[in-house]
């Protein structure tokens, strides 16, 4: 019998309750990073994994603008104090990928400093893998329509204004250039390591039931309850690395 959307997430949020539970008491390491175009869901992604986890061991990352100075510094600085210690849960919204993303496509990085990403980013994940925080990397994608329906309904939304940004209005203009810089992004750091994890986030429901199921079928833990968890189908899908390009561009 199919469950209920809020019965099936009840049931997924016990389990992440579990999990918290093991990797406090073995001094586990957890880190989520959460990429996607504007509007692809991952503030209610986020919200939804969090929200019955204790809050001391569980963090949300959302870094806003670099000050000058953090532009002055290794690029990765800024992101280093806010990683998982002994115990902790971090979910980055957005994170280092910023540049080969928003940076890219809107300008402000150089070539250099795009193309020196993409030198150190792999061995920077592979760093802290090896130092033993466990890493998982998610892009939520969607639409051109379902981009163009959120924005609509973001601005509409009195509870949502906080959400609005000068950058929507160009997310719809450069949709085909985040396309094009989405699918490089994934092709140069997608790898055995650290590899990409693709959600169609289309339907938000969907999307969040299917990426927790993934999440916590990635991970150990003590009474895991797999009965629980959604087959992947076609909402989540590990990135495959010979694709010049993924399918959400329609």
């Amino acid at each position: 019998m199919l469950l209920s959307y809020k019965k099936q997430l009840l049931l997924l949020q016990i389990e992440l309750v579990k999990l918290q539970r093991h990797f406090i008491q073995c001094n586990n390491r957890i880190l989520v990073i959460v990429e996607g175009r504007d509007a692809a869901g991952k503030d209610g992604m986020i919200k939804r994994i969090a929200e019955h986890l204790s809050p001391r061991e569980t963090r949300i990352v959302a870094l806003g603008k670099p000050s000058d100075k953090e532009k002055s510094s290794w690029y990765f600085q800024r992101f280093v104090p806010h990683l998982p210690s002994a115990g902790e849960l971090v979910l980055f919204n957005r994170s280092w990928y910023n540049r080969a993303g928003v940076e890219h496509v809107m300008g402000f990085c150089n070539d250099a400093e795009y193309e020196e990403f993409f030198v150190s980013v792999i061995e920077f994940e592979h760093m802290l893998i090896r130092s033993g925080i466990s890493l998982f990397k998610y892009y939520l994608d969607i639409s051109r329509d379902e981009q163009a329906s959120r924005l609509q309904e973001r601005k509409l939304d009195p509870l949502k204004q906080w959400k609005i940004s000068p950058i929507d209005e160009q997310a719809l203009q450069y949709f085909d250039e985040y396309s094009a810089a989405r699918d490089i992004m994934l092709q140069r750091t997608h790898n055995e390591t650290s590899p990409w994890t693709v959600v169609d986030a289309d339907n938000k429901r969907d999307a969040r039931l299917h990426m927790i199921s993934d999440l916590l079928a990635r991970l150990t833990y003590t009474n895991k309850d797999e009965s629980v968890l959604l087959p992947g189908k076609n909402i989540v899908k590990r990135y495959n690395g010979s694709d010049k390009k993924i399918t959400k561009n329609h």
